[in-house]
């Protein structure tokens, strides 16, 4: 039967690998996965062929701005599986992609050792060897590579003297092997049908460590401070161990419809209104309030972070207050109600009416975007490359993926943090389109149950591969009630768990060190006296501080490698629900962290943990020491199944460094 015009045209049949299963692979291919400078990219595919020929598998790979595809040889790891490791050595965007083919130079060598070792007659295979060979020998030859074509072509002499001989002629010889496989015939090569990409970062987009404050309570008098002040606090910061100073809008802020106290319609004369009510006479986004100080002031803030080993993060929130230049200048990127009054900020029944939200949907779309890409340019020109991105899903996800692009091309080293407490396919997209980092529900996981399958969502499904997590247990608009009741062990408990579960995690402070935990009112999560919308007073010095419990936390973390990632987490069994038990491992091995908390704020909890020893790089019967980095404590334990109790109000949690070579009782007395 004669095929049909409209039939589709038969692809090549000698073409015969199938590549499938490729990971990582986000979403088809449609955006890329994340990784750090430095690493190698673990991918893996599946290739296969009809039949039982040998098959090749290579991991091709393109860095930022190359024209040429090098390759990597992938290995098999069971069931048509394959697996290679790209190096990553720049930051950018890089290419990979596989390519896959049927090799008979490597189906002949693996039949001829079992002819061989069956003891048949394998002239007329050495004849078909040494046409293969010799076949190699022309491809190196083609490209100029005469020693090999030399070298192969004696090979293919020896193979056939072997046939007349009736010996193998060294045919499965290693030099041999080498050689051919250098050349194989991939005419036929199957080239996966997408190019992949994955977005490098540097170090400090896996690894970081976040403190907020507000600029004008940094005099720590209950006057108005500046950019000076927060210099003369940044030794407090860099003491904690801290390495990102994160502040919020820096900006000039609007008077109409100015918030007072606790979000009050109606505000004094002396009170400052929200950072976030962004623009006045001053200017707006690329404009510095005047009571903070100068622009140089603000660059001097930059390089004294710097030397503190601080780097300064910017709030980005694209509103505007009523005051702001843009809202005379450019009246269509504004949304206008029915009597010709532009639109404030609501969320049901919340109305913020000293903040004007962009119309994204305006005819003026481009101009409007890059105006808005130039606020980031400015800020990059001051020397931020760090931005904290409020509310960015209330913004067009078209937007996001071009600026970040945009800047991302220009400066690789930027980094972008999204404030996104939305629905998780949200944030999961915000974070597709290029976030380096995002906001998590982690405040609101409070239990052993809820922590658990929160961190396998995030840690072992695909997820992981373009979602970098950063943990807050609270923020200036996030007073959990768990931090409301708790007390400091809720503190303290909520403190490890954000900053051993994640690699990124950030506290807003001095709220959090003091324990500020009052709310506006009951069921309400906004603070009492919210440094939102008033100048704090904040007694560094208080005992009750948690400074101490958190520079020793930051001190672990950046000791040890177990800590600086977040994917690898192992939880533990314990026949308690109020405890949390995991343990985390370094890329070498050589590290383990192992981790118990109380969740519990308010009662003595005790539990037999029984621990996967594997994770823990220990035998099932060996004894091993356990040190309590954060309390001090050692232990010597012995294999699987160990017993804990923690009294929230001495101290909710262990951080155990693990000591694998502790092996007897003696030797545990030696290592104290």
């Amino acid at each position: 039967m004669k095929r049909s015009k409209d039939s589709r045209a038969r692809a090549d049949g000698r073409s015969r690998v199938a590549i499938e299963g490729v990971a990582p692979e986000i979403d088809a291919g449609r955006f890329p996965a994340k990784a750090i400078v430095g690493d190698r990219l673990t991918v893996e595919a599946d290739a296969f062929a009809d039949g039982h020929d040998a098959v090749t598998c290579v991991l091709l790979h393109r860095p930022p701005d190359g024209d040429e595809w090098s390759e990597i040889a992938m290995d098999a790891v069971g069931n048509d599986r394959w697996r290679g490791a790209l190096p990553l050595d720049r930051l950018g965007r890089h290419r990979y992609t596989i390519e896959a083919w049927t090799d008979p130079f490597r189906t002949w060598r693996r039949d001829m050792r079992k002819w061989i070792s069956a003891g048949k007659d394998v002239g007329v295979h050495l004849e078909i060897g040494a046409r293969l060979v010799e076949d190699a020998a022309g491809r190196a030859r083609a490209a100029g590579e005469r020693d090999d074509a030399q070298r192969l072509a004696e090979w293919s002499r020896a193979l056939r003297q072997g046939a007349r001989a009736d010996d193998a002629g060294g045919a499965l010889d290693a030099e041999l092997a080498a050689l051919a496989e250098r050349w194989p015939d991939r005419e036929r090569a199957t080239r996966y049908d997408r190019e992949l990409e994955v977005e490098v970062d540097r170090e400090r987009a896996r690894f970081s460590a976040w403190y907020e404050m507000f600029p004008r309570s940094a005099r720590g008098d209950g006057r108005r401070g500046g950019l000076a002040d927060v210099v003369e606090r940044l030794p407090y910061v860099a003491g904690m161990g801290f390495d990102v100073l994160y502040l919020p809008p820096i900006h000039p802020i609007g008077e109409t419809h100015r918030k007072g106290p606790d979000n009050a319609v109606q505000a004094g004369p002396d009170d400052p209104g929200s950072p976030w009510a962004i623009g006045g006479p001053e200017g707006g986004h690329t404009a510095l309030h005047p009571g903070l100080g100068t622009l140089d002031d603000f660059r001097r803030l930059v390089e004294a972070s710097a030397d503190h080993g601080l780097e300064v993060a910017l709030d980005i929130a694209f509103q505007c207050s009523p005051d702001h230049p843009w809202v005379a200048e450019h009246p269509e990127w504004f949304r206008h109600r029915p009597d010709g009054t532009i639109q404030h900020a609501e969320n049901p029944p919340k109305k913020y009416e000293d903040i004007y939200p962009l119309d994204f949907e305006t005819d003026d779309w481009p101009a409007l975007w890059d105006a808005l890409k130039g606020v980031f340019d400015f800020w990059l020109g001051q020397g931020v490359r760090m931005f904290r991105v409020d509310n960015p899903h209330t913004k067009p996800f078209a937007f996001w993926e071009w600026v970040i692009a945009e800047i991302k091309a220009e400066h690789p080293d930027a980094i972008f943090l999204a404030e996104a407490f939305t629905r998780p396919r949200v944030m999961y997209r915000l974070a597709k389109l290029g976030f380096s980092q995002s906001y998590t529900y982690f405040a609101w996981r409070n239990t052993a149950w809820e922590l658990r399958e929160y961190m396998t969502e995030l840690t072992r499904s695909p997820v992981k591969d373009f979602f970098r997590p950063n943990f807050w247990p609270n923020t200036p608009d996030i007073l959990t009630e768990h931090l409301q009741t708790g007390g400091r062990p809720a503190f303290v408990a909520r403190l490890v768990l954000a900053a051993t579960l994640s690699s990124n995690y950030g506290i807003y402070g001095p709220a959090f060190e003091l324990g500020e935990h009052e709310p506006r009112e009951p069921g309400s999560e906004e603070y009492r006296a919210s440094e939102k919308y008033e100048v704090r007073n904040w007694d560094l010095q208080r005992e009750d501080s948690l400074q101490d419990v958190i520079t020793r936390l930051n001190r672990l973390r950046q000791a040890c490698p177990a800590l600086q990632q977040t994917v690898d987490v192992t939880f533990h069994r314990v026949d308690n629900d109020r405890l949390l038990v995991y343990s985390k491992r370094g890329a070498a091995g050589d590290d383990v962290v192992l981790i118990v908390v109380n969740v519990d704020p308010h009662h003595t909890q005790a539990g037999w943990v029984d621990l996967d020893v594997g994770a823990l790089g220990v035998g099932a019967d060996e004894a091993y020491q356990v040190h309590d980095a954060l309390g001090g404590g050692r232990f010597l334990w012995h294999g699987a199944r160990n017993f804990v109790e923690l009294v929230p109000h001495v101290l909710p949690a262990h951080v155990f460094r693990v000591r694998r070579r502790a092996r007897t009782e003696k030797d545990f007395d030696y290592y104290l």
